[in-house]
């Protein structure tokens, strides 16, 4: 079992630590494909994972996911979310273990999801459906400092319930794609919005897992070459023995291909100064 490298009471000081309004971006890998998002003094949080569920779900199944890294936190512990993300309807991103007590946990938090799956959404989380903010493709909503527009996925094929998330914060952008497959026009629809941080699956996809696939390590490392990011950060990897990828193979084709990727460790945090040189 990997151990994060920072959890629990850990996390949550070197978040608190970090909070420091002077116009940088800082985030922390929580792993598969959770992401937490500070900027001025604000807490958005990308699709987070942060339970047992599938765990349970498919034990003593041909099936089974069995974990590979411990959960970095009890989502009711994060009580200072001010909007959380769902990009499609599968359970490692839209989780009602972790996002019914995230919504316990913070009163005024705003649910993003895509348009399209807002009533699987509103049963699934046991909760009005006017409740959640749905973005159909290209539409956006400002939360805070944060400005969260819906772009197209293709979790094996394009379709409204996929969606990828382009984040603005101050002289940042984000892109944080959801589950996808790289589709013909991708990276000239992407291009455009001068990604600083692109966070991208690297497990790829393979029959035998029946599951829908993702970019591999090598799709990502070009990808965000070919959108012109700064950084790519691989995540959804490392939480299932079944589904996972070897970050050294990213590691190894970014740096055929001439682009930045930071590998970050489940707890770790990343600071945008790190950009600074580049």
């Amino acid at each position: 079992m990997i151990v994060p490298v920072q959890k629990d009471d850990d996390l949550l000081l070197d978040i608190g630590a970090a909070d420091v309004r002077d116009g940088h971006l800082r985030l922390w890998w929580l792993g598969q494909s959770g992401v937490l998002v500070q900027f001025d003094g604000a807490h958005l949080l990308l699709d987070p994972y942060l339970s047992d569920s599938l765990t349970v779900k498919y034990a003593n199944t041909d099936t089974p996911h069995v974990r590979m890294t411990e959960r970095v936190i009890d989502p009711a512990r994060l009580d200072f979310i001010d909007v959380v993300t769902s990009s499609h309807t599968h359970t490692d991103h839209l989780d009602a273990e972790t996002l019914r007590p995230l919504l316990h946990a913070n009163p005024g938090l705003t649910l993003v999801i895509a348009e399209a799956n807002r009533a699987f959404v509103a049963s699934r989380l046991a909760i009005d459906p006017a409740t959640p903010v749905g973005l159909a493709m290209g539409q956006a909503t400002e939360q805070g400092p944060f400005r969260i527009e819906a772009v197209p996925a293709a979790h094996e094929a394009l379709a409204p319930e996929y969606a990828g998330f382009i984040v603005r914060c101050g002289a940042w952008t984000l892109y944080h794609s959801g589950d996808t497959v790289r589709f013909d026009g991708m990276a000239d629809l992407l291009r455009p919005h001068a990604i600083d941080v692109a966070v991208l699956p690297i497990n790829g996809r393979a029959p035998e897992r029946r599951v829908a696939g993702n970019l591999d390590a090598v799709e990502a490392a070009t990808l965000g070459r070919d959108i012109g990011a700064r950084v790519v950060i691989p995540c959804h990897y490392e939480m299932f023995t079944f589904n996972t990828a070897d970050p050294a193979t990213f590691v190894a084709a970014c740096a055929a291909l001439g682009q930045r990727g930071d590998v970050l460790r489940c707890g770790e945090q990343w600071h945008s100064s790190a950009l600074d040189a580049t």
